[in-house]
């Protein structure tokens, strides 16, 4: 299948690192499915039917980030080896302290650390080199997984499900619309030796299938958030926590209103680099 690749550069104050994190996540909602950084700007690709010029423009013209002026170069290539374009320019081991290490099948072992995770990307998103992911992995260190139930929604790679396996949980269901995750989820669910995880193609309306949960994970972006916070509710039990980011901090307010319509009070909320995640927790208290 043939490709686009777009390069992006910026004229802005703002650190070129950033710039390329939100720009991505921009791209990710209009069908961009793969992304290399450099100090320069970014690389995006996308199969050639699914590339829109009048959405990609709309997406630029609309950048969040203020005082930003974006430019590309555009190209026709053919398929890549997804794992070779990630493992020569973005793809880096990510450390946590000494709790976790996430590294692909082609970097060597490291010793020392309490978790390790395997993960060969492919074309999809969840490595934890972005803000979101490293948040919401910091999140799962913190909890006790023994026997919970666990919902990876929008599961990407299916990091956070395998973290969550090797913390104890009891049955997970890691669910992506992507074909892509789907595919790679699986893989990488093998790669760690995880046989605990039910992994499923298909959006939201897939949770009622899979029962209640005792903790939910959705990292997404923030339209999807909204849209599917009351499903998020109806699937988490009494008391149940539900993680979310993808979305910036300012967008945090709008979150907050949607859960306590649906009985979901916000706990706690972390930051990095302008992204956020939000711990919350389902009560019938303080609607």
């Amino acid at each position: 299948m043939k490709y686009i690749e777009l390069d992006f550069t910026y004229q802005s104050d703002i650190e070129t690192s950033v710039l390329n994190d939100i720009l991505a996540a921009e791209l990710g909602e209009i069908g961009f499915d793969s992304f290399t950084q450099n100090d320069n700007g970014l690389q995006a690709f996308i199969a050639y039917p699914s590339f829109k010029q009048e959405t990609l423009q709309k997406k630029l013209d609309n950048f969040p980030l203020p005082n930003t002026q974006i430019s590309y170069t555009k190209k026709e290539i053919e398929d890549k080896n997804w794992n070779e374009v990630w493992e020569k320019n973005y793809f880096k081991p990510i450390r946590i302290g000494k709790e976790c290490i996430i590294r692909a099948s082609f970097h060597e072992k490291e010793s020392g650390f309490k978790h390790e995770i395997i993960i060969d990307p492919k074309m999809s998103f969840g490595t934890g080199n972005h803000e979101t992911t490293y948040l919401m992995i910091e999140e799962i260190l913190k909890l006790d997984f023994l026997g919970k139930n666990v919902l990876d929604m929008g599961c990407g790679t299916a990091i956070l499900a395998i973290l969550a396996s090797q913390k104890g949980a009891k049955n997970i269901t890691a669910i992506d619309i992507d074909e892509w995750a789907y595919e790679n989820a699986k893989e990488n669910c093998r790669l760690n030796n995880i046989t605990n995880i039910q992994v499923a193609l298909g959006g939201a309306g897939k949770i009622c299938e899979f029962g209640k949960f005792d903790v939910i994970f959705a990292n997404i972006n923030r339209n999807i958030l909204l849209e599917d916070i009351h499903i998020y509710a109806d699937a988490l039990k009494e008391n149940g926590l539900l993680f979310m980011s993808g979305f910036y901090k300012e967008d945090i307010p709008a979150l907050e209103k949607e859960c306590r319509r649906n009985n979901i009070k916000l706990i706690s909320s972390s930051e990095r680099n302008n992204w956020a995640a939000i711990k919350t927790q389902k009560t019938t208290i303080n609607k």
